[in-house]
């Protein structure tokens, strides 16, 4: 059984998610700009509920809405949403995204958040759960990004974070929908590894966006101080 994940002013639950807390979900939810001090925020695929929880911490926004398809995970969510001192601003839909959007087409929502299943190749680890969650084409980037532009402010913004070798794509498909990133950084696990991931700001604003580079560690277990000043109020150990 997946024990408890103990945050600084919070704990997750996840025995009964198939995805696990990652340091891809943590990375979204530290790093999710708030500059336009968004008053409704929706976390689109939320499992466990932690990007909801780190941005219920982060911000006062009145309305946290989070989505999730699994049963398991929906329930697990609403308990982790439940037990936190934001459960009066949390609140989760069990549904499918696009029905989701038909249904709340009439909601806008300031900032969008989503650490979407990414892995367009089959996979099998053994676990239907996981794979689902994992698996693209539960939610293609194409539908991610159609109802994203639905339902976001025409100031608002939309958080993610995908593999760097599916950025160039993902931004092309964005632009389709009248999206642009205004803030890109690449993720690397160490200085001489390869970027493994995009955090990817998008806004209804074409313009130059701003471009850094994030390194976790200088050496095994060893964390920069870029990563530890974006997690220090999360993790216990940082």
């Amino acid at each position: 059984m997946a024990e408890p994940f103990t945050f600084k002013q919070f704990t997750v639950h996840q025995d009964r998610c198939a995805m696990k807390i990652g340091t891809d979900g943590v990375l979204l939810g530290a790093w999710a700009p708030l500059h336009n001090q968004p008053d409704s925020i929706l976390d689109v695929g939320t499992g466990t509920g932690i990007i909801a929880l780190q941005l219920a911490q982060r911000s006062p926004a009145e309305l946290i809405d989070a989505l999730e398809l699994d049963d398991a995970a929906y329930e697990q969510c609403v308990a982790n949403f439940e037990a936190s001192d934001w459960a009066d601003r949390l609140f989760c839909y069990h549904a499918e995204f696009s029905e989701f959007v038909t249904e709340m087409d009439a909601e806008e929502y300031d900032l969008i958040v989503a650490n979407p299943p990414f892995y367009t190749e089959q996979v099998n680890s053994g676990s239907l759960e996981r794979d689902a969650a994992r698996q693209e084409s539960s939610l293609p980037f194409p539908n991610l990004l159609e109802g994203v532009a639905k339902l976001l402010t025409p100031e608002g913004g939309f958080a993610c974070i995908i593999p760097f070798s599916e950025e160039k794509s993902f931004l092309a498909t964005a632009r389709n929908y009248g999206l642009y990133a205004t803030k890109i950084t690449h993720i690397k696990g160490n200085h001489t590894a390869p970027i493994k991931r995009s955090l990817l700001y998008l806004t209804f604003e074409e313009k130059q966006p701003l471009v850094n580079d994030l390194v976790i560690e200088k050496e095994r277990h060893q964390y920069t101080e870029d990563y530890i000043n974006l997690t220090k109020d999360f993790y216990l150990k940082m």
